[in-house]
C-alpha cells in the first residue's frame, strides 16, 4: 500500500524567512480587505509560482523607507507628485503605476519597469514589518495561479500553491491559519487598487480592486485620493 503523505501546514515566520534568504517564492497574508501576496526577492521566483513565463513584469515591494529613498531619483515625478505616491503607497496601500526618469531602469527596479513605466505595491502590514524588514528589496504579485483568482487568506493559498511554495500562517489568527474571506463589511476580498501617476500629479483608476469598489464613480475616487481622507 502506498503511504500517505502527511497533510501540508502552514508556515511559521522563520520557515518563511528562511525560503526568502534561499531566493524562494512565499505567500504572505495581508489584513482585509485585501487578498494574500506572492513575494521573493528574484522576480522569475514569483513568476514561476504563479505558472506564467519567468520574464514577466511583476510588481516591485516598495515597502522599506531606503526603497522609496531609492526610487526619488528614479521617478519622473515632481515635488507634489512624489509626496502623493508615498501617501498613495504607505497610508492607502495601493498599486501604483509611476513614470521613469530613464529609459533603462536599474537592475533592482527593471523587472517591474516596462514602456517607461514602473509597477510599485505599497502594502505594509505591521504583523508582518520585522520579515519585510530583513527584505528591502521585493518583488510581489497577487497570490493566484494562471486561471484562478487571488486566494483570499493563507488556507485558499495553501490549496493553490505548490508544496514548493510556503504559505505563511496569518499572524493574528486564532491558530487554524484561516482568513475571513471577507471584511468587515461582508465584502469579499480582492487585490489592490491600482492607479497610475502621472508627473504632473494627475491620476487614472488603472485597475479596479479593493480600495475603489465602493465608489461607482471611479472619478470620486481618484478625488479622494488626490485631497486625502477626511480633507
Amino acid at each position: 500500500m502506498t503511504p500517505v503523505p502527511p497533510a501540508r501546514e502552514l508556515s511559521d515566520l522563520a520557515a518563511v524567512r528562511a525560503a526568502l534568504a534561499r531566493g524562494r517564492a512565499v505567500v504572505l497574508p495581508n489584513p482585509a480587505p485585501l487578498t494574500c501576496v506572492v513575494a521573493a526577492t528574484r522576480p522569475d521566483a514569483v513568476n514561476t509560482a504563479k505558472q506564467r513565463p519567468a520574464e514577466q513584469a511583476v510588481a516591485l515591494w516598495a515597502h522599506h523607507p531606503r526603497t522609496l529613498d531609492a526610487l526619488t531619483e528614479r521617478l519622473d515625478l515632481g515635488p507634489h507628485a512624489l509626496r502623493l505616491a508615498r501617501r498613495l503607497l504607505a497610508e492607502e496601500h495601493l498599486t501604483v503605476l509611476a513614470p521613469v526618469r530613464r529609459p533603462e531602469a536599474p537592475p533592482w527596479l527593471a523587472p517591474a519597469t516596462r514602456d517607461g513605466w514602473t509597477l510599485l505595491f505599497g502594502a505594509r502590514w505591521q504583523p508582518l514589518a520585522g520579515l519585510l524588514d530583513a527584505f528591502p528589496v521585493l518583488y510581489v504579485s497577487s497570490a493566484n495561479r494562471t486561471g484562478h483568482d487571488p486566494a483570499p487568506g493563507p488556507a485558499e493559498a495553501l490549496a493553490m500553491f505548490p508544496p514548493a511554495v510556503p504559505v505563511l500562517r496569518s499572524p493574528v489568527a486564532d491558530g487554524s491559519g484561516t482568513h475571513d474571506r471577507s471584511d468587515s463589511s461582508g465584502e469579499p476580498r480582492a487585490a489592490t487598487t491600482t492607479v497610475r501617476l502621472h508627473p504632473d500629479g494627475r491620476l487614472d483608476l488603472h485597475r479596479h480592486g479593493a480600495q475603489d469598489r465602493a465608489f461607482a464613480d471611479p472619478e470620486q475616487y481618484l478625488a479622494q485620493l488626490r485631497t486625502g481622507p477626511g480633507r
